[in-house]
């Protein structure tokens, strides 16, 4: 879900990476971007940077070949990007125009450039969850064709969790290709030291009580901690922060989150979606039928459905299991209550 630190966690794996000796590369999927403008700009400069190794100066510039060829092919504007190629394109490889064929092509002629210089390459992709099915579909394949020939070439990537029903939808190989390790709310040991550590490194110190108010209304949310985390040093007035100054700091917590990470998505919601929302966090946290949200809205669910698809693609809730609505944003239900006073 949101907020538990997806994106610092991939950050901390490319560091790991180019530590290795590996060449990465970083995308961040969003609304109105194909998966094949994102991927070009950092693929060319991979495939230059392979090409200054004696080694595998034939197989980069064949990448680039069919790098130039893929561009034509998807027919993207990409500036000045195919003049800085300088080369011409290479006939009848990942050149169709089918996203499912091409990518895997390109992606190969980047895995063999890589290995011919003796060096290893490391992608990694965040919000995978605003790729369109095809999209991830080609993605995949790609994966499939690189991990099938023993290719240096590896992917991270980081989402929501409709990502895991995404992946199966695309295709059915995909549960073995890729391993979907689930990221939550810290356990309480990790989630005390998160606040501990910091404060005790600068002689000060926390109170049982005040930690276990903290976990309470953060449900131990990595983004949320660090907000309390934060408030709550700014608001105590002595090197001990006790449980009346997480009083305090909640009042300053929460009225910072409305105003950002809140107000930020609500505002991106039409009037249909929010009262959409609004029902759902009616129902209180957690998952629930979508009938019983339709049924609140005085709807049939198949008249909701269209809104529900709507916030799924724009990330705001998610399908926990068939027929099942949950937000992906902790504590979003209580937001909604206070934002929307009446459903």
């Amino acid at each position: 879900m949101r907020g538990v630190g997806k994106t610092v966690l991939l950050v901390r794996i490319r560091t790991m990476a180019e530590g290795h000796g590996y060449r990465t590369a970083f995308i961040e999927a969003h609304e109105g971007k194909s998966l094949a403008e994102l991927l070009l700009p950092p693929i060319r400069n991979l495939l230059f940077s392979l090409s200054k190794v004696e080694s595998a100066k034939e197989k980069a510039r064949r990448g680039l070949r069919v790098l130039r060829g893929f561009i034509g092919a998807v027919k993207l504007n990409l500036g000045e990007l195919d003049l800085e190629i300088g080369l011409d394109p290479e006939r009848g490889v990942a050149d169709s125009g089918d996203l499912e064929s091409d990518l895997p092509n390109l992606l190969h002629t980047v895995a063999e450039a890589a290995q011919a210089a003796g060096r290893s390459v490391a992608i990694l992709i965040d919000e995978l969850q605003y790729f369109e099915a095809r999209e991830f579909s080609a993605l995949i394949m790609a994966m499939h064709k690189i991990s099938q020939s023993g290719l240096p070439f590896i992917m991270f990537g980081a989402g929501l969790p409709q990502v895991l029903a995404l992946a199966g939808e695309s295709k059915s190989y995909a549960e073995r290709l890729f391993r979907y390790p689930a990221i939550g709310p810290l356990d309480q040991v990790d989630a005390i030291a998160a606040l501990r550590s910091p404060i005790e490194q600068e002689d000060a110190a926390i109170t049982d009580g005040a930690l276990d108010r903290i976990l309470e209304v953060t449900r131990a949310y990595p983004y949320f901690l660090q907000q309390w985390g934060h408030d709550c040093w700014n608001v105590a007035d002595a090197p001990v922060v006790k449980l009346d100054d997480v009083v305090r700091a909640s009042v300053v917590a929460i009225r910072t989150l409305d105003e950002g990470f809140f107000k930020v998505r609500f505002d991106r919601c039409t009037p249909s979606e929010r009262r959409y929302m609004r029902a759902l966090a009616e129902l209180g946290p957690g998952a629930h039928r979508s009938g019983d949200i339709a049924q609140l809205l005085g709807l049939k669910t198949t008249s909701v459905g269209p809104t529900r698809g709507k916030l799924i693609r724009k990330g705001m809730i998610y399908a926990p299991a068939h027929a099942e609505t949950e937000f992906t944003v902790p504590l979003f239900d209580e937001y909604m209550r206070r934002a929307m006073p009446v459903l």
